[in-house]
C-alpha cells in the first residue's frame, strides 16, 4: 500500500480511522484552531482573553465529542461483557463494523459470545439427548427386574438375556461418551494391523442386524420405533481384500455410517456397504450408500459436526429429532478417520446419500 499510511509512509503503522490517527488529528485540528484565533485577534486587535476563551472552549467541545466516539462503545463492551460473564449469552456489542481498535475488540467480544451461546447450546443439547437415550434401557432394564423381583417372571436365561442387551446398551452410551473425551483430549493411540476386509466387514454387518433386532424389541414395548426392514449388502471387490488399520475404531466409523443410513432409508430400503482397495499399499476406499432422500449439498459441511441431528433432505424433521441418537455418531466417525490420516466426506449420488471413506494404510515414505 502507498501514501503515507503505506509501508514506507510516515505514518506507518496506523490505520486511517485508528485511535491513535483520531488523537493525533485532535491535537491538530486543537492546533490550527488555536494558531488562526491567535492570527484572527492580531488582525483585528481583539482582545487575548476572548481568543483565549474561545480556543479552550473550541478545543473542549472538540475532545468531548472524540471522547465520547471512544468511551461510549467501550461503555457498551462491558455491559455486554458482564452479561455474558452472568450466563446471558444473547447480548452483543454494537458497531463491530468501525474501523479502528474499538471495532476489532467489539468483533473478538462478539465472537466470544457466539462461541459460548453454541456451546451452552450443545451441552443442553447433550444432556437432553443423552437423558433421551437412557431413558429408554433404563425402563426395560427396572421392568425386567421388577418383573423378576415380583416373582411375574422366572430368571430364566431368555429374561437375563433381555437384561443383558438393555445393559450392553448403556455400555454403548457410555462408550460414546468415553470417545466423545477422549476426541477432546487427544488421547486415544492407533493399534493397526492388517486384517482381510471381507470377513471384517462382514462382522461389523452382522452385528448391525442383531443390534436393529434388540432395539426393536425394546421399542416394541416402549411405543417409539426402530428400523429391521432395510437390507445390509456388502460388496467388497477383490474379495481377498486386506487393509492396514485400527479395526476397533474403523468398526466405530462402519457401524456409525450404518446406523446413520439406516435410519434414512425408505421402507425395504437398501444400504451398500462398498470396500476397495486404494491406491497405497494396503489403504482402503469405503462407501456407504443408502436409498433415502439424500442431503442437501448445502448441509454437507456440517453433517460430521457434533450434536447435528438435522434430518436427510425430504425427511420429516421429527423423525430425526426423536430417532433417540445423541447426535455424536457421524462426529465420532469423522474423529477416528482423521486419527488414521483418513478422509470423510459426502459424495455425489443419483439417489440416496453416499458417504466415503478413504484410510491411507501403509503409506510410502
Amino acid at each position: 500500500m502507498s501514501g503515507p499510511f503505506g509501508p514506507r509512509g510516515p505514518f506507518q503503522g496506523l490505520r486511517p480511522f485508528s485511535i491513535k490517527t483520531k488523537l493525533g488529528a485532535l491535537v491538530v485540528v486543537s492546533v490550527f484552531i488555536t494558531t488562526g484565533l491567535l492570527l484572527v485577534a492580531m488582525k483585528t486587535e481583539t482582545e487575548l482573553r476572548f481568543i483565549t476563551v474561545f480556543s479552550v472552549i473550541a478545543t473542549l467541545l472538540i475532545t468531548q465529542f472524540v471522547a465520547h466516539s471512544l468511551t461510549a462503545p467501550l461503555d457498551e463492551m462491558n455491559a455486554v461483557a458482564r452479561a455474558v460473564s452472568h450466563g446471558d449469552y444473547t447480548r452483543r456489542v454494537r458497531g463491530a463494523d468501525r474501523r479502528d481498535e474499538l471495532g476489532d475488540v467489539a468483533s473478538t467480544i462478539n465472537a466470544m459470545a457466539d462461541d459460548l451461546e453454541a456451546q451452552d447450546t450443545q451441552r443442553k443439547e447433550l444432556v437432553a439427548n443423552v437423558s433421551h437415550e437412557l431413558r429408554t434401557p433404563i425402563a426395560a432394564l427396572r421392568a425386567v427386574l421388577e418383573n423378576v423381583v415380583d416373582g411375574v417372571s422366572a430368571a430364566d436365561p431368555e429374561t437375563m438375556r433381555t437384561a443383558l442387551k438393555q445393559t450392553e446398551r448403556l455400555g454403548r452410551l457410555v462408550e460414546t461418551l468415553l470417545d466423545l473425551s477422549r476426541l477432546d483430549n487427544g488421547v486415544v493411540p492407533l493399534k493397526a494391523r492388517r486384517f482381510e476386509v471381507w470377513p471384517y466387514l462382514s462382522g461389523v454387518l452382522k452385528e448391525a442386524n442383531m443390534v436393529a433386532s434388540a432395539r426393536a424389541g425394546i421399542a416394541s414395548g416402549s411405543g417409539s420405533h426402530t428400523r429391521t426392514d432395510v437390507h445390509l449388502h456388502l460388496d467388497v471387490s477383490p474379495p481377498e481384500l486386506t487393509a492396514h488399520a485400527d479395526a476397533e475404531r474403523l468398526h466405530q466409523v462402519v457401524a456409525n455410517l450404518i446406523d446413520n443410513a439406516v435410519k434414512h432409508s425408505p421402507p425395504h430400503g437398501r444400504v451398500t456397504v462398498r470396500a476397495r482397495r486404494g491406491p497405497y499399499p494396503e489403504s482402503l476406499d469405503l462407501e456407504v450408500l443408502d436409498e433415502g432422500p439424500g442431503i442437501p449439498e448445502s448441509e454437507w459441511h456440517r453433517v460430521f459436526e457434533r450434536f447435528n441431528r438435522g434430518s436427510h433432505a425430504g425427511t420429516p424433521a421429527k423423525n430425526s429429532a426423536n430417532d433417540g441418537g445423541t447426535g455424536l455418531g457421524l462426529a465420532i466417525a469423522r474423529w477416528a478417520v482423521d486419527l488414521h490420516g483418513g478422509h470423510i466426506g459426502v459424495a455425489e449420488s443419483p439417489r440416496g446419500c453416499r458417504i466415503q471413506v478413504t484410510l491411507p494404510g501403509l503409506l510410502e515414505e
